[in-house]
């Protein structure tokens, strides 16, 4: 299945694992960073209003598989189309980043032989996609900068909130390793982010 994936339509998907799984919270080796998952969803303006559970672990690869395609689509066109440098150079880092967290996702899966399958109920490809077109079809110059670093402050919030709770649900050590190691790359995302927004403003 080839995919446009954006952030935000990941977390369609699944944003309400957040609240809906508190399996292994109790987990000394999780504990940190669900400290983090909370921080990064205070002040959230829940843009989101439904959701398909990740309900397995083969869910939980789809869903971050999609986030990590989807923030590198979108990386690549804001390198392009971007005016401030200072985003340009953000969003070849979420190219490189997510990149690498979806080789390494894909990698775990195969060695797993745990097959990716997207949650029930919902068109994933057709929400990504209209994810996606509204940023290609968003002027070139600031009104672009700034709509493309509202979308990546809203869905990095919100994909590291969805992380940690997939980290907590499954009950595979490696799959919660691969998060929790990524958990930090997305909290750096956000808080870079974060920082162009308010530079934006100015």
């Amino acid at each position: 299945m080839t995919l446009k994936v954006s952030p935000l339509a990941f977390v369609v998907v699944a944003a309400t694992v957040i609240a809906a799984c508190s399996k292994g919270k109790g987990d000394p080796a999780t504990a940190k960073a669900d400290g983090a998952a909370g921080t990064a969803t205070q002040g959230s303006k829940g843009a989101v209003n439904s959701a398909i559970f990740a309900t397995n672990d083969a869910n939980i690869f789809f869903v971050l598989d999609a986030a990590n395609m989807g923030d590198s689509a979108k990386g690549a066109l804001a390198s392009t189309k971007g005016t401030s440098t200072e985003l340009r150079d953000f969003a070849r880092m979420m190219v490189r980043d997510h990149h690498s967290m979806r080789v390494q996702g894909q990698a775990l899966s195969k060695r797993l032989a745990i097959q990716p399958i997207p949650p029930t109920g919902v068109s994933l490809p057709a929400r990504l996609d209209s994810a996606l077109s509204r940023l290609t079809a968003a002027a070139k110059g600031r009104d672009f900068d700034k709509a493309y670093i509202d979308h990546e402050v809203a869905a990095q919030r919100e994909l590291l909130s969805v992380a940690i709770s997939a980290m907590n649900m499954t009950q595979n050590s490696e799959i919660k390793n691969l998060i929790q190691n990524a958990a930090p790359m997305i909290q750096g995302h956000l808080d870079k982010a974060q920082a162009i927004q308010k530079n934006l403003q100015k």
